[in-house]
């Protein structure tokens, strides 16, 4: 049975589809899910995740689109590999701010329909008393 993934390891796999190139499949990114991460999920747990999911659709069309890799030399490669990388990076990172913003527009639409003004919807979190009573002495002082 799958567990629950942490934050971590909802990074971790979004890492790993970033920089997929072959075919992908749900039981091939759980192999490696265990594998490289020692992470026992299954389809279903890594499918909840959002954005996994997202990652895991971008990834399925990159291989699709995949042209051959040309010899290049290793120093090259590994460039190549990087900007890669970043590239899924930053197309997944592009696709989840459009979702942000969509999802800023409903709540701004939201607020007005209920006559919030700017001032209510900036106005600062309320501070957090943790009971930790804070020492007013400077550390250095007693060097």
């Amino acid at each position: 049975m799958g567990r629950h993934l942490t934050d971590r390891d909802v990074e971790r796999v979004i890492e790993i589809l970033d920089g997929w190139k072959d075919s992908l499949t749900w039981s091939k990114l759980i192999d490696v899910c265990r594998k490289r991460l020692g992470i026992q999920a299954v389809r279903q747990t890594l499918y909840r995740s959002v954005s996994i999911r997202e990652a895991f659709e971008l990834a399925k069309e990159r291989a699709k689109a995949n042209l051959p890799d040309l010899p290049i030399p290793s120093s090259l490669r590994a460039a190549a590999e990087r900007i890669r990388r970043l590239e899924a990076e930053n197309t997944r990172l592009h696709r989840q701010n459009d979702a942000l913003l969509q999802q800023f527009v409903v709540w701004q639409y939201n607020a007005h329909l209920k006559g919030m003004s700017e001032q209510e919807l900036n106005r600062a979190l309320p501070e957090v008393d943790l009971g930790v009573k804070r020492n007013s002495k400077s550390s250095s002082s007693t060097a």
